[in-house]
């Protein structure tokens, strides 16, 4: 089978387990597109998988960047590209995993050509952004109102990259999305994990309590030790820009834990509206393990009879 399979969904729902239960299947290999596990020392925050999982299939692009550089799209795409052939030429399948929505997009699509960026247009931005941040983001929502539903409303830096891309070519960023060439880079057979509502905030809810038990603060704290600025990229990360602001003295755990799970749930609904737009994802509706035999039924239902699992 020459094309990929893709597992996507909300945060929380399950998308590690069911990525490596099928990997196992298919014998397969995990490609993360994660925009924070790929930072050395996220690990509670952005739940990695553990050790053992870890362990029963082969995993990449997980901790592969240092935590006070930012990583991006394009990086991602490279990176991916290169694990991508390496699993072929050893005769494995594929088998891409994460929530964010980018850069699996980036990856089966490419990225379109962007505008170089305007440092004066850039500073301006800055400028109005630190005075009426609300007022930028109304902006956004009157010149690209998809962008303004992926985009969370704090995300400064991909706020006012929308900006630029509009006042430098005079066409919205979801617009020359719209507009780029839609040949694929890879075919994919798309899977889409779903849960009820009630099911994920629920699941939410126990995700991030575990992160703070675990240490989630004390993970933070190091990383701070460690030089990691408070600018960086990689604690704009939900949950760790609350344990930044816990350390700061600006909240207390139980309100930096409540704010992460109300985050979490705001991203995740965004998370969902992306996908919805997606018109080949196959979801797979269910609680429990139901997903997971949903999801093997389909690929084997693709790959054909008598295939095998290799």
């Amino acid at each position: 089978m020459n094309e990929l399979i893709v597992i996507v969904g909300p945060t929380a729902s399950g998308k590690t387990v069911l990525a490596v239960e099928l990997a196992e299947r298919v014998r397969g290999e995990v490609v993360s597109a994660d925009a924070f596990a790929v930072y050395r020392g996220l690990d509670l925050g952005t739940a990695k998988p553990d050790p053992v999982m870890a362990a029963r299939v082969p995993h990449h692009l997980l901790d592969i960047a240092d935590p006070r550089e930012r990583y991006s799209a394009g990086r991602f795409v490279r990176d991916a590209d290169a694990a991508i052939a390496s699993i072929r030429d050893r005769g494995r399948v594929p088998v891409v995993v994460g929530g964010t929505n980018f850069y699996v997009r980036a990856l089966l699509h490419g990225l379109f050509p962007e505008p170089s960026k305007d440092e004066a247009l850039r500073w301006r931005l800055e400028q109005e952004w630190a005075a009426d941040p609300v007022a930028v983001r109304t902006q956004l929502v009157a010149i690209d109102p998809d962008a303004a539903r992926r985009i969370a409303a704090g995300d400064k830096q991909r706020t006012l990259r929308a900006l630029e891309v509009f006042h430098a070519t005079g066409t919205s960023m979801s617009e020359l999305w719209r507009q780029s060439p839609s040949a694929r880079r890879y075919g994919a057979l798309m899977l889409g994990v779903q849960r009820a509502r009630t099911e994920l905030r629920a699941r939410i809810k126990t995700r991030v309590e575990r992160m703070f038990a675990a240490g989630l603060v004390d993970e933070v704290r190091r990383l701070l030790q460690d030089g990691v600025p408070l600018t960086a990229h990689a604690l704009k990360a939900i949950g760790y820009r609350e344990c930044v602001a816990l350390l700061a003295g600006e909240m207390t755990e139980p309100e930096a834990v409540t704010r992460t799970i109300v985050a979490t749930r705001q991203l995740a609904k965004r998370q969902l509206s992306w996908l919805r737009s997606e018109p080949e994802v196959n979801w797979l509706a269910g609680s429990g393990d139901a997903p997971v035999a949903a999801a093997v039924a389909r690929v084997e239902g693709h790959r054909g009879p008598g295939t095998g699992p290799g």
